[in-house]
């Protein structure tokens, strides 16, 4: 058996090599391509199934991560990879985005990308290699892509930009992890995270990135040329215009009145409305197809009135400017028992965020394909049908809700406090209450609103807002604050998240081609002069971090110990410190370097403990007072535990000052607390002599002067 030997084209990225290989593996799917990096290997393929009677595209896109891939045994109790994760799902969306407004509005075959890391070096990230492979197999394949699409990173570091840098890089070092993807002509996709980017500088970035695409571009078409397979034929929805000209004439003056509509809810009423009487006059009797036809002229009907209506009129569906934003409500402290809450209110988008402080072990840990294992500060965010007016179950977060999460968390990202100054795990959960486009800016407003009201440090206040962009030919209006009818029908969502100084997430979809650097600069500069208005609102309710934590969030104290002593705080089998916790009702972290955090609800537990731990480290001196505990009596005296591991001795002379009972017991018993003083301190045996600290003998007593005083005995400790 024979078989043809496979086909490569590489691609110099930066001075790294990126290859393009297929017809080795997979060669069952439509189209196969593994694309490598480094060590680093993804397996993309594009699949054509069978024809479907849908009204949409039916593309889905799934990342499968496979821990062997980095040399790792999945840590689940099956030891098996199961549902995909938070970077397999980011990475699909990555890939969906810029591919699917490409593929042709009547593709109806069933079509799936799967992409599938096979070897991860953990230098080169394997998302924008399986961003590229996926836009490769589907070129090489039957399925009408048009265009390839490529995919580069942009890092900044050491304030210099850097083309797809190292993971290691993009963990510890970078101030800017920017994908963007597109075509040779324009720019589609771009997905960030940045501590406070200047605009202009990401506009730099963008530009850099463009060139690097077009050269990854013209690699997959390189491959396609050799290897690819004909494309399948797609015939256009035809549009009869007598129809059109038809539902225009009878129903567009209604649809045009329905549209202006402000409330979200009356209007999609009333377009429903004018909907159902253009069916049932245009669309008479059983034909399906006839229906469709309909259906898809009212759609682009509405759509063409909107748009017309914004780009040569000026004029909004709700009624606003192009660069007005909805009216805005900020409220925090909502809710009384948890750790901080804030809702954020714009238009008839409602966010509520909740954050809640846990302790270092209440980390999110990470077993994922990448070098990052843990996130000490997460978001999470909810999207029930509620939001929008819709009655159906709740299957858990979907794949938008978990983009929408990591958008927000990303924004908040560069904010959060080190845990040397704030050692808390920290939660915040946005609930969309209401939606009418931009819940995800919202949500980065309310976990903004959520964390100064939890008294979490931050270092400043971050917002969010959602551009848009109607282009009609070489006329385009740039909008603020997009509601969710113009995102529907518009050419650009364009998220923007940052403070006052600069950006920290950016998201941007664009669904046409054209889109200038021009129209990007304007859009950047309008979503800093609404961000800075936000900002100002929030700052009207609550200026900075509350200055205590609220009553029911854990109290945390920090203490440092020498390393050598970490032993004796845990005790044998842990005993100590479970002993400390259980008795002062708070929890104990403390890591290999020494460093011990105490967690108490009570703040006088909690620094109570603090104090207990501090004397027990403490190496005893003479002069020192302890309030201790009779652990054992003998014929000579009483031992008193100073700290769990250091006892003293009170001598049976000094146990009663002025009298000389005959036995320890006559004064005091096992379990009796004892304010002592130090009068004696013999390193070399390992014995403490103790007296009363209100023994006369002692009183005023400098620490010399006790050592000449002595103890009457000795003492082991």
């Amino acid at each position: 058996m024979t078989t043809s030997s496979p086909t490569t084209v590489n691609v110099d990225i930066s001075g790294s090599e990126i290859s393009f290989e297929t017809g080795k593996l997979a060669k069952q799917a439509s189209g196969a391509v593994v694309v490598r990096q480094g060590d680093t290997m993804v397996l993309c393929t594009a699949t054509r199934g069978n024809r479907r009677d849908v009204d949409f595209l039916p593309l889905t896109v799934d990342v499968e991560e496979r821990m062997y891939a980095a040399g790792k045994i999945p840590g689940s109790f099956f030891k098996r990879e199961g549902r995909a994760g938070e970077k397999g799902i980011l990475t699909a969306r990555m890939i969906d985005r810029p591919i699917r407004p490409l593929l042709p509005k009547s593709w109806r075959y069933e079509t799936q990308i799967v992409a599938t890391p096979l070897s991860v070096d953990l230098v080169h990230p394997y998302d924008v290699l399986a961003m590229n492979g996926a836009s490769a197999a589907l070129m090489i394949s039957d399925i009408p892509l048009p265009t390839p699409v490529g995919a580069v990173r942009i890092g900044k570091v050491d304030g210099n930009f850097v083309i797809n840098p190292a993971e290691e890089d993009l963990l510890e070092r970078t101030d800017l992890d920017l994908v963007v993807a597109g075509t040779e002509d324009a720019i589609l996709m771009v997905e960030a995270g940045a501590s406070e980017i200047p605009e202009a500088e990401i506009l730099d970035a963008l530009d850099i990135a463009h060139g690097e695409i077009r050269k990854i571009c013209a690699a997959q078409r390189q491959l396609a040329e050799q290897v690819g397979k004909p494309k399948l034929t797609v015939e256009e929805l035809k549009v009869d215009p007598d129809l059109v000209e038809a539902v225009r004439a009878s129903h567009g003056a209604a649809l045009d009145e329905a549209t202006q509509v402000a409330d979200k809810l009356a209007r999609q009423d009333a377009t429903k409305h004018v909907e159902e009487e253009v069916l049932a006059q245009h669309a008479t009797g059983d034909d399906p197809e006839r229906r469709a036809a309909v259906q898809r002229v009212f759609d682009d009907l509405e759509q063409d009135i909107i748009r017309q209506r914004i780009a040569v009129h000026k004029k909004r569906p709700d009624g606003r400017r192009e660069d007005e934003i909805r009216a805005i409500d900020v409220e925090v402290d909502l809710a009384p028992r948890t750790h901080g809450s804030g809702l954020f209110t714009r238009g008839q988008t409602q966010v509520l965020s909740v954050a809640a402080l846990g302790t270092l072990k209440e980390e999110m840990r990470l077993d994922t394909l990448g070098l990052q294992t843990h996130k000490f500060y997460f978001h999470h965010y909810n999207f029930p049908g509620f939001s929008v007016g819709e009655a159906g179950p709740l299957r858990g977060p979907k794949r938008r809700d978990i983009g929408h999460g990591a958008l927000a968390e990303r924004a908040l990202v560069p904010m959060i406090p080190s845990l040397e100054d704030f050692p808390y795990t920290v939660r915040v959960v946005s609930e969309t209450l209401e939606s009418n486009g931009s819940s995800s800016m919202a949500s980065v407003c309310g976990s903004t609103l959520a964390l100064l009201d939890a008294g979490v440090p931050i270092k400043k206040p971050v917002a969010g807002i959602a551009m848009g962009l109607i282009k009609e030919g070489d006329d385009y209006v740039v909008l603020t604050d997009i509601a969710g009818v113009e995102d529907h029908l518009g050419d650009m969502d364009f998220k923007v998240a940052g403070t006052d100084s600069g950006i920290t997430a950016l998201q941007m979809d664009i669904k046409i081609n054209g889109v200038t650097f021009e129209i990007l600069r304007d859009a950047l500069a309008q979503a800093r002069e609404a961000r800075l208005t936000i900002l100002g609102k929030m700052h009207e309710v609550i200026a900075g971090p509350r200055q205590d934590l609220k009553p029911h969030a854990p109290r945390i104290i920090q203490l440092k110990i020498d390393p050598s002593q970490i032993g004796m705080l845990i005790g044998k089998g842990g005993e100590t410190i479970r002993g400390l916790q259980e008795e002062y009702e708070a929890q104990i972290d403390v890591n290999d370097e020494g460093q011990v955090l105490v967690y108490s609800a009570n703040g006088e537990k909690g620094d109570a403990l603090a104090e207990r731990i501090r004397t027990m480290m403490k190496e005893v001196e003479v002069g020192d007072e302890f309030d201790g505990k009779v652990v054992k009596t003998t014929t000579f005296g009483a031992f008193i535990e100073l700290a769990k591991g250091t006892d003293g001795l009170i001598h049976i002379s000094n146990i009663a000052p002025g009298q000389r009972p005959a036995t320890v017991e006559e004064v005091m018993n096992k379990g009796d607390d004892l304010r002592v003083r130090v009068v004696e301190v013999d390193r070399e045996r390992g014995r403490i002599g103790l007296r009363l600290a209100d023994d006369p003998a002692i009183a005023g007593k400098t620490a010399e002067e006790l050592a000449s005083v002595g103890s009457g005995g000795g003492g082991n400790g």
